[in-house]
């Protein structure tokens, strides 16, 4: 995070000698070309095909294409290979933002701590909803239940969906999958150990705009609701929405 807060007070600010020696290959817009003054913030998941890269001065800037659009991105120097699908930590936006070292203004680009999960495990060709979206545990999880009146286990939940439709449900587990910025919100699969594969009931999805990494062990709070539909192959039996991400 330090390293994203400097490059930005870097880039807002005029470059001195001394600064421009550490950010030679970055430089705030001159006036008139605008705006770094004007550049409103946005914290958005970033997440899409890698179509283009390059690296300078310590941080690997990435072309991302999704939907059949494109946006840039700029991370500390990291690798990543082109034609790989990846999810990036919520950035900043600067609009025409200007770096000497790749001789290029960016009209739009998020400056991002970095990737937010492995590529792997944040993206597939099944959506959210379907089955084939559900993670097969490549090793034994084991998460202890959440304290509490509202706390269930990932089995629990779904024995009980009939009853706890519409109810607030508090849940520890393991992040297995992320699908980011999906439907403007992100899609998150828990698991605890409990529930059967065959069935499913070892799965549950959760719709946050919180944004855990895969291998985290999170508590969730939300609301439970059964028998969503949300079109496009995005059918779950049971799913948490509105989900807190707690550590």
């Amino acid at each position: 995070m330090k390293a994203l807060l400097r490059l930005f007070v870097f880039a807002l600010l005029p470059l001195t000698p001394l600064a421009a020696r550490g950010f030679s290959h970055m430089a705030a817009p001159a006036a008139g070309e605008g705006a770094a003054a004007g550049t409103g913030v946005q914290f958005t998941p970033l997440s899409g095909k890698v179509v283009e890269t390059a690296n300078m001065g310590g941080y690997t800037y990435i072309c991302l294409e999704k939907d059949g659009k494109k946006r840039w991105a700029a991370i500390p120097e990291t690798p990543v290979e082109v034609g790989k699908e990846i999810t990036l930590k919520p950035g900043m936006e600067m609009k025409n933002f200007q770096s000497k070292g790749l001789k290029r203004t960016f009209g739009s680009i998020y400056f991002s701590d970095g990737l937010a999960a492995k590529a792997a495990a944040t993206t597939g060709k099944s959506s959210p909803g379907s089955k084939g979206s559900v993670v097969v545990p490549a090793e034994k999880i084991s998460v202890e239940k959440a304290p509490g009146p509202n706390a269930y286990t990932v089995a629990e939940i779904h024995r009980l969906k009939e009853k706890l439709d519409g109810k607030k449900v508090v849940v520890r587990g393991k992040v297995t999958k992320v699908a980011a910025g999906i439907m403007d919100r992100n899609w998150i699969h828990l698991q605890d150990g409990s529930g059967e594969v065959k069935k499913g009931t070892h799965d549950l999805t959760v719709t946050s705009h919180d944004l855990p990494a895969v291998g985290e062990v999170v508590i969730v709070s939300g609301t439970l609701r059964k028998d969503r539909n949300f079109g496009g192959g995005y059918n779950y039996e049971v799913i948490v929405e509105e989900g807190s991400v707690k550590h």
